[in-house]
C-alpha cells in the first residue's frame, strides 16, 4: 500500500478540510478556484510520492505530454493533422507503458525463442521498477485524447488535466474514470450541501472490511500457501483454495474501488460503479458486465469498437472479441499466464457469441430458444440441432467454473505452478490443517452475490436515512474494530501491480 492504513487516515484526514476550505463556494465559477485545483493536485503527488518520488515527474511528463496532444488536435486544420497528433499521443502514451510494463517481459521473450531455435545470444535484460498505477492513469489519458479527436470533449486547461490523471482516490488501482465524466464535475465544482456522507462512510466501511478481514484473511490462510506449495493440498482443500481466490481478489479490488469511490464522494466528485456482482453471473458476457466494469466499458470503447466491433460479419466479430480479451489479458501484466487468462475469456465469449446467433437462427424458424446464453459453454462442439436450453443454476455453475479456472492462471506466478494447482484436484493427499473459518467466509461472500438488487437498495436506502451522528459513530466503531481484532498487517492492494 502507498500509506499504511493509519497514515492514510491521517493524511484523509487533512486533505478533507483544505480541499473543502479551499473549494468553490456554489455558484462560483470553479475556474477561479486555482488554489483548490493546486492543492488537489499537489495532495495526489504528494500521496503518490510516498511510494517512490522519482515516479512523480513520469506523472506529470503524462499530463503535460496528453494536454499538448489534446490542444494540437483541437487546433489541427484538416483530418489528417488531427490524426498525427493522436497517433503521436498513442505511441506516447504506449511506449512508456511498454517500456516500464512489458520490456522485461518481451527481452526474456525474445531469448528464450532464440534460444529454442539454436542461437545463444545474450541480449541485455532490463531491469526496470514498474511504477504503480501507471496502467490505470495511462489508459485515462488516452480517453482523453481520443474523446476530443473523436469530437466528444473539448480540450481544458492543464491544471485541469493534472488533477484529472493525478487525483489520488483511483491515480494507483482505478476505477477507469474517463475525462468526459470528471472534468464536468470539476468545472462545476464541488457542493457541501449535496456530500452524501452516509453513503461515503458505508462505501469506505465496507471497502475496508472486504480487504483488511476478507481478502487478507483468505490469502493468508489457504491461498497463498497453496500457490506456493501446491503439492501439499488435497483435492477438496484445492478446490477450496480456487474459490478462495476468486473470493479474494473480488474482496480485494472490489475493497480498493469502493474506498477509492467512497473518499471521491467525500471531495465531492461521484465515481462510476465498478463492480456489480460478477459472480451471480450467468454468462461470461455479463461477467464483463459486472467486474471490474470501468475496464471492460473502456475496452469495449477505445479496443473493440475501433477493431470493428461487431460490424463485418460474425467471423471478424470473433476475431476482435478474442483479440481484445488477449491485449486486456496482457493489461493486467507482463506474462504468458496473463495471456492465457485473456485467451479463455476471449474463446469462452467467442462461444457464447456463436451460440447466440445459432440461438436467434433458431428462433427465427420456431424452434425454442435456451433460457441462458452462456449455455453455449457447455457445448464447445454444437451439432445443426438447436441447442437444449440449461436451468439458470447449471448455466450459474458453468460460469462460475470457467471464471474459476482463469484465476488460476491469473494468480499462478508461472504455468508449472497452474499446472500443480490444476493437478492438485485429483490428489487425495492432505497434509495441512485448514483454518475453520475460511469455507464459511468463502460461502458467505458467494451467497451475498445472489443477493437481487431491490434488496441491496433497500439496505442502502435504509443505512443512508439514518442521522449522520450514527453513520459518523458507526464508521468510528468499525475502524476501532479492524485496529482491534484485525491482522498485524495489510498486504498491498492486488491491482497496485498493474
Amino acid at each position: 500500500m502507498l500509506f499504511p492504513t493509519v497514515t492514510f487516515a491521517l493524511f484523509l484526514a487533512i486533505v478533507l478540510p483544505i480541499a473543502w476550505y479551499l473549494a468553490p463556494r456554489p455558484g462560483q465559477p470553479a475556474s477561479q478556484a486555482v488554489g483548490w485545483k493546486l492543492f488537489l493536485v499537489a495532495a495526489s503527488y504528494v500521496f503518490y510520492g510516498a511510494w517512490d518520488w522519482r515516479f512523480v515527474p513520469l506523472l506529470m511528463l503524462s499530463t503535460v505530454g496528453n494536454e499538448v496532444a489534446a490542444m494540437g488536435i483541437h487546433l489541427a486544420r484538416d483530418r489528417a493533422a488531427r490524426d498525427r497528433w493522436l497517433a503521436g499521443a498513442l505511441v506516447g502514451n504506449l511506449g512508456v507503458l511498454v517500456w516500464f510494463k512489458y520490456a522485461g517481459f518481451l527481452a526474456g521473450s525474445t531469448d528464450g525463442l532464440l534460444r529454442l531455435l539454436g542461437f545463444e545470444v545474450d541480449l541485455p535484460y532490463p531491469e526496470v521498477v514498474l511504477p504503480v498505477g501507471i496502467s490505470f492513469f495511462t489508459f485515462q489519458a488516452i480517453s482523453y485524447v481520443v474523446d476530443v479527436h473523436r469530437g466528444q470533449l473539448r480540450p481544458t486547461h492543464l491544471l485541469d488535466v493534472a488533477v484529472y490523471l493525478a487525483f489520488f482516490p483511483q491515480l494507483v488501482a482505478g476505477p477507469i474514470v474517463r475525462a468526459n465524466e470528471f472534468l464536468p464535475q470539476l468545472a462545476v465544482g464541488p457542493d457541501p450541501r449535496g456530500i452524501p456522507v452516509g453513503r461515503a462512510l458505508r462505501l469506505i466501511g465496507v471497502g475496508l472490511v472486504l480487504k483488511v478481514v476478507v481478502a487478507n484473511h483468505l490469502a493468508v490462510e489457504l491461498v497463498d500457501p497453496l500457490f506456493a506449495t501446491p503439492g501439499r493440498y488435497g483435492g477438496g482443500q484445492t478446490l477450496l483454495g480456487i474459490y478462495a481466490y476468486a473470493v479474494q481478489i473480488y474482496a480485494d479490488f472490489a475493497g480498493y474501488t469502493s474506498i477509492a469511490i467512497g473518499v471521491a464522494l467525500l471531495l465531492g466528485f461521484e465515481f462510476p460503479a465498478n463492480f456489480d456482482r460478477p459472480y451471480a453471473a450467468r454468462s461470461l458476457q455479463e461477467f464483463w458486465r459486472r467486474w471490474h466494469m470501468t475496464l471492460s466499458r473502456w475496452l469495449r470503447d477505445y479496443l473493440y469498437i475501433p477493431l470493428g466491433g461487431s460490424a463485418g460479419g460474425a467471423r471478424r466479430t470473433q476475431r476482435n472479441l478474442l483479440l481484445t480479451m488477449l491485449l486486456g489479458g496482457l493489461w493486467h501484466g507482463a506474462a504468458w499466464t496473463f495471456l492465457v487468462w485473456g485467451g479463455l475469456h476471449g474463446l469462452g465469449l467467442v462461444v457464447e457469441r456463436r451460440r447466440q446467433a445459432r440461438v436467434e437462427a433458431a428462433t427465427t424458424h420456431g424452434d425454442p430458444a435456451p433460457a441462458s446464453a452462456s449455455e453455449g459453454l457447455a457445448h464447445l462442439v454444437s451439432s445443426g440441432s438447436a441447442p437444449r436450453p440449461l436451468h439458470p443454476a447449471a448455466s450459474w455453475l458453468i460460469t462460475f467454473h470457467l471464471v474459476c479456472l482463469g484465476w488460476v492462471f491469473f494468480r499462478a506466478p508461472s504455468f508449472g505452478v497452474a499446472w500443480s494447482v490444476l493437478g492438485g484436484l485429483l490428489s487425495g493427499r492432505s497434509e495441512v490443517p485448514l483454518s475453520t473459518t475460511v469455507l464459511p467466509l468463502v460461502v458467505v461472500v458467494l451467497l451475498a452475490q445472489q443477493v437481487g438488487d431491490r434488496p441491496r437498495a433497500w439496505l442502502r436506502r435504509s443505512w443512508d436515512a439514518l442521522p449522520v451522528a450514527l453513520h459518523v459513530t458507526t464508521f468510528a466503531l468499525v475502524l476501532v474494530a479492524l485496529d482491534v481484532f484485525g491482522p498485524d498487517g495489510v498486504a498491498p492492494f492486488i491491482y497496485f501491480q498493474f
